[in-house]
């Protein structure tokens, strides 16, 4: 029942050779960084949904919220549509959307997307079980490789939504091509659904990811076990320690992995020797806080016009509902 709900989107998707580019060169550049998809295999995203209960964590508490409050609004504002959506892990807030789809269609098709095969079969077993009467089909592969893949499988009208603000993680140059390659996979009249989460006080931020059970810090070393197995590498996480910091200028958290001790790492996959000095670091991630105003005037830019904008009532969190 999983193996034919799911499908592979890049055919060489665990042929290890055939990717790592990404990592040579953020590596071998000054400062280093990685990318944040190395964050999720299996056990990053099992960390990922500990992160998500934290008292710490306020993002998907506060978007589960505004979604417990208007998720009939957003499904009677769309009608009955394809639903599609990009990293969607558990899929855990987004059964609060399609319990509100289901009383307004008596089918529904739903594909979840992510990068993690074990989370993305398990809660595609769970859905099915628990929508019976509606089509689930999981898409295995990267954001880009699902919305190409999208654009030439178009069965009906759409909604693409984009939860827990990881629109953050991307660069505003980043940004701007994400957007635009939404617009270019929707045709005009369907949705898109967009999570973010808003600049506040940077000792709620910091909190948010430095929390005091240190899963976030657990979060983060994972990174360098993911890259040892998937490139026979010889990452001592003990040299490393995590840290999460505000960057008010930008308006984005940092998170890095700082060295405590000059070594050599090997990533014989990859061919790649890389020198590291003691007090040196790894950026792992960025996370943008966004200003509501700002970022529809960007939406609209890329003909996405927003049409409905929620939030909490502390406005620490929005979700903008567009149509192409």
């Amino acid at each position: 029942m999983i193996i034919k709900s799911l499908t592979i989107l890049d055919e060489h998707y665990q042929d290890l050779n055939n990717d790592g580019e990404d990592v040579i060169q953020g590596l071998t550049q000054t400062p280093k960084s990685l990318p944040p998809k190395y964050f999720y295999d299996d056990h990053g995203s099992e960390l990922f949904e500990q992160i998500c209960e934290l008292p710490e964590y306020y993002p998907t508490r506060t978007e589960t919220w505004i979604l417990s409050q208007y998720a009939d609004e957003i499904a009677q504002i769309t009608g009955c549509c394809e639903l599609v959506e990009l990293g969607s892990g558990s899929s855990t807030k987004t059964r609060l959307l399609l319990d509100a789809y289901r009383k307004i269609a008596d089918s529904c098709r739903y594909l979840p997307i992510d990068v993690s095969g074990g989370i993305l079969k398990t809660s595609v077993f769970q859905l099915q079980e628990k929508y019976p009467d509606f089509s689930i089909h999981g898409l295995l592969g990267t954001y880009e490789q699902a919305l190409s893949h999208l654009e030439s499988n178009y069965l009906q009208s759409r909604m693409l939504f984009f939860l827990g603000s990881s629109m953050g993680n991307f660069t505003p140059q980043e940004c701007d091509k994400f957007l635009n390659q939404i617009a270019h996979t929707l045709n005009a009249g369907d949705y898109f659904l967009l999570g973010i989460d808003l600049q506040k006080p940077t000792e709620i931020l910091e909190a948010a990811y430095n929390d005091s059970q240190e899963v976030t810090a657990a979060f983060n070393l994972n990174m360098l076990s993911h890259l040892n197995w998937r490139f026979q590498g010889n990452f001592d996480l003990s040299l490393f320690t995590h840290q999460a910091i505000y960057n008010q200028a930008d308006a984005q958290i940092e998170m890095y992995l700082h060295c405590q001790k000059s070594h050599l790492v090997s990533l014989d996959v990859l061919n790649l020797k890389v020198s590291f000095q003691a007090g040196e670091s790894i950026l792992t991630e960025i996370s943008r806080k966004f200003d509501l105003v700002n970022l529809q005037k960007q939406l609209a830019a890329q003909r996405l016009k927003p049409l409905k904008v929620w939030t909490d009532p502390q406005k620490w969190f929005g979700l903008i509902l567009c149509q192409a």
